[in-house]
């Protein structure tokens, strides 16, 4: 066991992405969001889960994906970055993988080192497959994440 890498793997466009299971708290449906004014334009707004509220990002429109459906498929990986609530729709979360870290490779030289792409951590093989493993920390710059979490902050405090 422990030589693999467990991962919640998820489909953006016809890509495979795929991140560790320990980061994502649980997968949701894409319920109706909230629209914060003035955010970046891949964060959709604000969701309330349970009584928290959930910055929410569109991973396809910060991945540039041209083609984004809506539809049935469509799900919210939930999860912790620093301490943040962080929701990301994606096309469609399809299972958890077990990936042997004989069959992950480093991303390709130059393929992924600008700053645009620098959290793919890996390219996995599975089943005859690409799986691109992420940095869900690097997707999200550290002030994206210090915006979000001051939007969720926003967000809970109850109007005077």
């Amino acid at each position: 066991m422990a030589n693999e890498l467990q991962l919640v793997g998820f489909r953006i466009g016809k890509e495979t992405f795929g991140v560790p299971i320990a980061l994502v708290h649980e997968i949701v449906r894409v319920p109706v969001v909230t629209a914060v004014p003035d955010a970046l334009d891949y964060v959709e707004g604000v969701i309330n889960l349970r009584g928290r509220i959930v910055s929410i990002v569109d991973l396809r429109k910060r991945f540039r994906e041209e083609q984004i459906l809506s539809d049935a498929k469509n799900r919210v990986l939930v999860t912790d970055l620093d301490g943040t609530m962080v929701g990301l729709i994606v096309d469609a979360a399809s299972e958890v993988l077990k990936l042997a870290h004989s069959d992950i490779e480093a991303p390709p030289a130059g393929v992924f080192e600008n700053a645009d792409t620098n959290y793919v951590t890996g390219v996995g093989k599975l089943n005859g497959r690409l799986i691109i493993l992420l940095d869900l920390k690097k997707i999200l710059g550290k002030g994206e994440l210090r915006r979000l979490q001051n939007l969720n902050h926003l967000q809970e405090q109850p109007a005077s």
